[in-house]
């Protein structure tokens, strides 16, 4: 995996082999940043971050700071060195919890990112609830925007907080990436 934009562009990213995750392809990560606005000087999350690609990815584009939430522990582990090996110690924090509890500490801390990126695990029922947490914690800054890459198959309409309302979307086989903002 590399990154494929900005100061990093063409560096690698290591992924771990006999993770049974599978982290976002340079494909769709590339195809994520050409639909999104502007990440430079905005605050970015990234929610089961797995390698810390989109993540890194949105530091090299000029995001002001990163935090990866990841709670697997040899997952995060692969991330802090990638952020080492990329010199991004300075934009870039790993936080080794799941996603409600680090939303409850970033919204304490008053951080608001102006882009939010999931990529939950496939056809496990994490898009709602993660969108259920998003919708009780607050942490989006009022114009941001959240992206959440998902199978297809996952249905979570039915759970969309009153608060947070879908923008557009895009297929690209399997996967599917939607966009979000706050109400």
């Amino acid at each position: 995996m590399r990154i494929t934009g900005g100061d990093l562009k063409g560096r690698t990213i290591n992924f771990p082999a006999g993770i049974k995750e599978r982290p976002t392809s340079d494909f769709l990560r590339e195809t994520l940043f050409n639909l999104l606005p502007p990440v430079a000087d905005k605050n970015f999350l990234d929610l089961f971050a797995g390698s810390g690609g989109v993540g890194l990815e949105a530091a090299s584009r000029g995001a002001r700071y990163v935090y990866l939430i990841e709670r697997n522990k040899k997952l995060a582990g692969v991330i802090r060195n990638n952020i080492k090996s990329l010199a991004l110690d300075e934009k870039c924090a790993v936080i080794n919890l799941d996603v409600e509890t680090s939303l409850i500490d970033l919204a304490k801390k008053n951080y608001q990112p102006g882009i939010i990126f999931a990529d939950p695990p496939y056809n496990r029922n994490l898009v709602s609830s993660t969108l259920a947490c998003l919708g009780r914690y607050q942490v989006l800054d009022e114009k941001g925007m959240i992206v959440i890459q998902h199978s297809v198959k996952e249905n979570y309409q039915e759970f969309l907080p009153e608060n947070i309302y879908q923008v557009k979307q895009r297929k690209y086989g399997e996967n599917m990436v939607t966009f979000f903002k706050r109400s």
